[in-house]
């Protein structure tokens, strides 16, 4: 029983980590989404491409590339 108690401040750090890491996506996933400026949007898809470590889709269409600009 000394090793689990050892190892719960631990196991709590990871869950808080991954609790901040989880409202850090959230938070820069709806600025990305409700951003007033286009150049805001971009810079928070950028962040949220580094910070989940994806490669940028690529544009459906024509279409989907002017709305972004």
């Amino acid at each position: 029983m000394n090793v689990l108690t050892g190892l719960l401040p631990a196991a709590i750090a990871l869950g808080a980590g991954g609790l901040l890491y989880g409202l850090t996506i959230t938070v820069l996933a709806a600025a990305s989404v409700f951003a007033r400026t286009p150049a805001r949007r971009r810079d928070a898809r950028a962040t949220l491409t580094l910070l989940l470590r994806r490669p940028p889709a690529a544009p459906a269409s024509s279409a989907a590339a002017k709305i972004e600009a």
